[in-house]
């Protein structure tokens, strides 16, 4: 499995009220190629049933394009993890939860990847944790293979690279899981940021209604065709 993310600004430099930094931007691509391929699909489908259908079928399709297309956007493209300097902003399928850093009380990847704030924990989407990865890598560790291998940045927009054997933050081992590599940078953001003025606050969560609508009215125009 291989994930992206954003990338530091080089031209980045410590201020007076703490560490500066540019926001880092995790997100998944094999969840963003999947998705991206089963719209094309789904498109390919429904167009062809409001084409050459009959009957109820073109309406069937039309209302079955926001009721499949919605939820797909929202767990495969949506997701996304930004850490900024003042907080942690979670995108998951039906919700943003925003994170000031000194709210953060714990972040940890277990067969997912959490976050503790304000003594509830919530899933980060963007960063699946992989099994696998974590078998291969510690099959590399047992084998001796311990060279620097470098984790990857880029790939959404920031202008990425990819730095020679550089260490993620927080993270000194390169031999593990991504997902693990991404939950102690952003541990280590955690601990760094916390301490600005401006990091402080309440936890924000806020549904993500375009998502939610488009469901629901594709649900209940399928039902009423259906029933008709």
């Amino acid at each position: 499995m291989t994930e992206s993310a954003g990338t530091p600004d080089p031209g980045s430099a410590a201020s007076a009220d703490g560490p500066k930094n540019a926001d880092h931007v995790f997100r998944s691509t094999p969840g963003i190629i999947s998705g991206v391929l089963l719209l094309a699909v789904a498109a390919w489908l429904i167009v062809d049933a409001i084409v050459s259908g009959s009957g109820k079928t073109p309406w069937v399709a039309l209302a079955c394009a926001p009721l499949f297309a919605a939820p797909v956007i929202a767990y495969t493209i949506r997701p996304m993890v930004t850490a900024g300097l003042d907080r942690l902003v979670v995108r998951n399928p039906l919700r943003t939860i925003v994170v000031p850093w000194a709210s953060v009380q714990g972040l940890r990847a277990a067969y997912s990847a959490e976050l503790t704030a304000e003594d509830k924990t919530y899933q980060l989407w963007a960063v699946p944790v992989s099994l696998r990865q974590r078998k291969k890598a510690s099959r590399r560790v047992m084998a001796g293979d311990l060279r620097p291998r470098p984790f990857q940045l880029g790939g959404t927009g920031q202008g990425g690279f990819r730095p020679p054997n550089a260490a993620v933050p927080g993270a000194p081992d390169q031999n593990r899981a991504w997902s693990d590599q991404v939950v102690d940078l952003l541990s280590e953001q955690a601990r760094m940021n916390a301490v600005r003025p401006s990091a402080k606050g309440e936890v924000e969560v806020s549904w993500c209604w375009w998502v939610i609508a488009p469901t629901l009215a594709g649900l209940v125009a399928l039902v009423a065709l259906i029933a008709a």
